[in-house]
């Protein structure tokens, strides 16, 4: 693993608009189903109870979102939240006087500090003392929080404390075994709430859930703990280390390839089977140029007498040239011509002097001539291996190296024309159209399909529904038949589909 920043390239490699699993992204906001009745306890017991409540959960564990719901489902109009965050180590008159701040008090000490919650009773106001990072609080502050939740018969605020497990001990340690305040452990996300948190942060960015693998997302999980602080950091390591594992399966051995593997592969047996070809009609060439022009013969057959012993008849006696004349339209007479001119005199000169006296003799005419040639010196051309050579078939085998560009599917306007605050819940997403095609068939209406490109390759994301909010489109997920259930659908916004759409 890594601690890279969220430079440029990572951002530019997956396309988010911003990291979307930075520490704090504005109006990012994650509200999973089992905190929910956290925060309705929270709420009851605020009315109800006399006890300071304390919410732990190790670092990371969303406390503060909760604090931050807790104070925006409360009645304005009847509720003052004080939120009271320690900078460093906050003593009780730290403390004090951030209260004493937000409630307009001169002179921020306890008996100020009370005199004005009592005050604003009277009004009909309650205050809301909450508490981040209280594990940062001295004993003292400690202390005087829990007098304060004590408060009077004519008044008292209600204090949160949002800290990590070591706050209780020291709570104990203060009221000696009364019953002062009460606790709220929070529990981690199940991985169902983790899959639907790293969608959400993913949406937030421009993209979508299908960014990570079932494999990386069973591993964040499960590495995380369930906890939304640990899930940013093991979700952002995990999609750095695939843009490392990218670029390694791109160069082996230390040389790049710019194509995939197959169309390497494609590019090669194009090669060879041009190779083939080459060497099976390279050894005709060569006596087809020599061996068409009659000139060309009678060059052939100057050059074995100048290098030989043994006299021969002279090339420009009328007899020769009768003879190589209609030798030179036949491919047979070619090669007993190209024989003649390579090998020495002695081997040739016997040859052409019967067929010359043959000639002179009979006066044969060119046809019989041709065919009482002697034949154990011609050798048949391979006439049959020019036609079967594989070039033809080259365009096959070039074929597969071209990419098709994603189609657009038959809904894409469906999808173009939706407001892009609405949701979605996406099924599943499939390499074969006909699978999209055959699954909203047989589905019906509600069912549709849009293409993308993933990979470099076209991938047909089929669909359900269309929801005013993101709440409306979950609940829908739970009516879903159970075949798709199981596939783990999940909701996620008309933008975000029509960006894809556009890429």
């Amino acid at each position: 693993m890594t601690s890279l920043s969220a430079d440029d390239s990572y951002l530019d490699h997956y396309g988010f608009s911003h990291d979307p699993f930075a520490a704090r992204v504005p109006g990012f906001k994650f509200f999973p189903a089992q905190r929910k009745p956290v925060l309705g306890q929270l709420h009851h017991l605020a009315r109800y109870s006399q006890l300071l409540l304390v919410v732990t959960g190790p670092e990371g564990s969303g406390k503060t979102l909760l604090r931050q719901a807790l104070v925006a489902s409360s009645n304005k109009q009847a509720v003052m939240s004080v939120v009271i965050t320690p900078q460093g180590t906050a003593d009780s008159s730290a403390v004090l006087q951030q209260i004493g701040q937000a409630l307009n008090i001169q002179h921020a000490d306890f008996d100020g500090v009370m005199a004005q919650i009592v005050q604003l009773a009277l009004t009909g106001q309650e205050v809301y003392l909450l508490v981040d990072d209280a594990e940062q609080l001295t004993g003292a502050a400690v202390e005087t929080l829990l007098r304060l939740a004590a408060g009077s018969p004519e008044a008292r605020p209600h204090v949160f404390l949002f800290g990590e497990d070591s706050l209780v001990s020291r709570l104990e340690a203060l009221v000696e075994g009364e019953e002062r305040f009460h606790v709220i452990a929070l529990q981690p996300y199940e991985e169902d709430e983790t899959r639907e948190y790293l969608a959400q942060r993913l949406e937030g960015a421009g993209a979508g859930l299908e960014t990570l693998s079932e494999e990386q997302i069973a591993r964040i999980h499960e590495q995380s703990g369930g906890w939304p602080g640990a899930i940013n950091l093991v979700a952002r390591e995990e999609l750095i280390e695939a843009i490392k594992h990218s670029k390694t399966r791109k160069t082996v051995k230390g040389w790049p390839f710019p194509l995939p593997m197959k169309h390497l592969l494609a590019v090669l047996a194009v090669l060879c089977v041009i190779a083939v070809a080459f060497l099976l009609r390279g050894g005709e060439d060569e006596p087809e140029v020599q061996t068409n022009t009659p000139l060309a013969l009678g060059n052939a057959s100057r050059s074995a007498p100048e290098s030989a012993a043994s006299p021969v008849m002279p090339p420009e006696s009328p007899s020769k040239i009768e003879f190589e004349t209609p030798a030179a339209a036949e491919p047979t007479n070619t090669d007993s011509a190209r024989t003649a001119a390579v090998e020495p005199a002695e081997d040739v000169s016997e040859e052409n002097s019967a067929s010359i006296t043959h000639q002179d003799g009979a006066a044969p005419s060119p046809a019989v001539t041709q065919k009482e040639a002697p034949a154990p010196v011609v050798q048949p051309a391979p006439e049959p291996v020019v036609p079967e050579t594989p070039a033809p078939k080259t365009p096959e085998v070039v074929r597969p190296a071209a990419q098709p560009a994603p189609a657009a599917s038959a809904h894409s306007a469906w999808y173009a024309e939706q407001g892009g605050n609405r949701y979605l819940v996406q099924i599943l997403g499939t390499r074969t159209e006909k699978n999209a095609q055959t699954l909203v068939a047989q589905r019906g209406s509600d069912y549709r399909y849009f293409v993308k490109e993933h990979e470099g390759k076209p991938l047909y994301v089929v669909t359900f529904g269309n929801f005013a909010n993101r709440a409306a489109a979950l609940a829908a997920i739970k009516t879903l038949p159970a075949a798709l259930q199981s596939g783990k659908p999940w909701a996620r916004s008309f933008a975000s589909v029509q960006k894809e759409m556009r890429k």
